[in-house]
């Protein structure tokens, strides 16, 4: 089946438009638009050439509509099909008051391809395990060329901010006013780096940097930020009779159930680093390790979960193509061990430490500096290893933005941060910036 094909049927019969054509909106979701536009699957060459689709989801604004705003919150993935759970639609509730909001899944985010992505690298990375998953994502890549098509080499954030400029002026938007969180920011620094003079207003929640090239200084605060949640974590479970390990030292039974005898020590570092970024789960995470220490492994066993088989990997390797050889991944791993030697060395790299290596280095997107481009509103969790607050004040500063410091973790507005959200809303609706020194949440 062609991509064009198959857009035809993904829209139920309706051709998908083209940016000068508009949007043909339809009912979707049980009160919710969707449509569809056609863009240059290659923008270095637009001109002729295969077409693809972007797909679009509306919220259309509920009371007296101030504007349109394009929104993008994060992955990368497709997030337009979690709309049908109204938990999911919930966290946009308050901006569609006022706001057509329209939703954007990035390109080649619906792609299936016929074999899974292997599972990311444990810590510590050994040679021998890094050749094995260069080898296995070399057949991931093979095996879904052909599924892939147009997509293959396509798929990094600077294809995606063309793409959201089509969808502005299919919208009929002469600004775009935007929303990206977490990986959604990428697409909103290349789109501020592109067209610029086309932004009307823009709120980047969550930053990811694609400003620094130097892997392990990108990684270095994440590593810092997780290694700092685990002794936050210490202080609260010292202060507070409801954790498990209340009256120990959490640190001290750290380091215990890491050097207990056979402890496969790469299932607790993955189980914990996946879990230290959100302050909610640390009664879960003490439970845990109470059990670790007395011999229980429950927690760490792995439990079955769906195949990736999605691009996400593909596309985040194209904007983020660090030196994927055993020996520099070595040396970034030694360098964040340095930083953060109990847990936050493990705990980001899976995004620098090989793992994209042996990914096809197609259609590369790498960092680079961005321009100046006042009246953007940035937000970063000061406890978030995902998208550490360096990144985000690292954005900001470049972009001559503002920065709003926050005590929290990740995914500020949609996990409904009330101070973030009200700075977020007055921002798009009047454009006011929050003060220099305003700050959501005291130091803890």
């Amino acid at each position: 089946m062609t991509l064009l094909a198959a857009v035809g049927v993904l829209a139920g019969g309706a051709a998908p438009a083209t940016a000068a054509e508009g949007v043909t909106w339809r009912e979707c979701h049980d009160g919710l638009r969707c449509g569809e536009v056609l863009v240059p699957a290659d923008w270095t060459r637009p001109a002729g050439g295969t077409r693809i689709a972007v797909p679009l989801l509306k919220i259309p604004a509920r009371e007296r509509k101030a504007g349109v705003l394009l929104l993008n919150p994060g992955g990368p993935g497709a997030a337009i099909a979690n709309f049908a759970f109204p938990g999911y639609r919930d966290q946009f509730a308050d901006l569609a008051a006022r706001f057509d909001v329209v939703v954007f899944d990035p390109r080649g985010m619906g792609v299936a391809c016929p074999s899974p992505n292997p599972a990311p690298l444990s810590s510590p990375v050994t040679e021998s395990a890094h050749r094995e998953y260069a080898a296995a994502n070399g057949r991931f890549a093979a095996d879904c060329a052909e599924t892939m098509d147009a997509y293959r080499g396509r798929l990094n954030a600077r294809q995606v901010a063309h793409d959201m400029d089509a969808v502005r002026r299919a919208l009929g938007e002469r600004r775009l006013d935007y929303f990206g969180n977490s990986y959604g920011t990428v697409y909103g620094q290349l789109y501020a780096e592109l067209f610029g003079h086309r932004v009307g207003r823009m709120y980047l929640d969550s930053v990811l940097d694609h400003t620094r090239r130097d892997p392990a200084e990108w990684a270095r605060a994440g590593a810092v930020a997780a290694e700092g949640n685990l002794h936050r974590m210490a202080r609260w479970c010292a202060a507070d009779a409801g954790c498990a390990l209340h009256g120990k030292d959490v640190i001290t039974v750290w380091d215990r159930v890491l050097s207990t005898p056979g402890m496969e020590v790469s299932a607790v570092l993955r189980w914990a680093a996946a879990r230290i970024g959100n302050d909610r789960g640390w009664p879960a995470l003490t439970t845990g390790l109470a059990q670790l220490e007395a011999g229980d492994t429950t927690a760490i066993t792995p439990r079955p979960g769906p195949s990736d088989v999605g691009l996400a990997r593909t596309a985040f390797c194209a904007d983020f193509p660090f030196p994927r050889d055993f020996p520099a991944v070595q040396g970034v791993q030694d360098r964040l061990r340095a930083a953060a030697p109990r847990l936050g060395w493990a705990a980001a790299p899976w995004r620098v430490s090989g793992h994209c290596a042996g990914v096809p280095g197609e259609g590369l997107n790498p960092p680079a500096a961005l321009s100046a481009m006042p009246n953007v509103l940035v937000a970063n969790g000061e406890h978030d290893p995902l998208t550490p607050a360096e990144h985000g004040r690292r954005v900001a500063a470049q972009l001559g933005g503002a920065y709003l410091p926050v005590e929290g973790n990740h995914g500020l507005y949609l996990n409904g941060n009330a101070c973030v959200r009200d700075h977020v809303h007055r921002y798009f609706l009047t454009g006011e910036l929050p003060a220099p020194d305003a700050r959501c949440g005291s130091p803890v």
